[in-house]
């Protein structure tokens, strides 16, 4: 196999990946999102002296799993425009 099929494989497998991370941590952290949510909503329903407690939580929790899809968008930004894949493709042309 030559160095432009390689280079092209790697890419190609590499935009799948990228695709894998957004979409599935995209829909982990909504479905993660949209459970805490009904869980604070049905709390609140149950004892509404509750609700500044539980409100501090979720919105604390809503920030760590927007950061934990954020840092998924990163590890893919990184594959996209810099990856350190490619870099095999060029030791096997030497």
């Amino acid at each position: 196999m030559d160095n432009l099929q390689l280079f092209a494989m790697i890419q190609a497998y590499t935009g799948v990946g990228i695709g894998l991370i957004i979409g599935l941590g995209a829909a982990g952290a909504c479905i993660g999102i949209g459970i805490m949510c009904a869980s604070f909503l049905e709390g609140a329903a149950r004892q509404p002296e509750m609700i500044p407690q539980l409100q501090g939580k979720v919105f604390l929790l809503l920030g760590l799993i927007d950061a934990s899809f954020i840092i998924g968008v990163g590890l893919a930004m990184m594959f996209a425009f810099a990856n350190p894949l490619l870099s095999a493709v060029t030791v096997v042309a030497k």
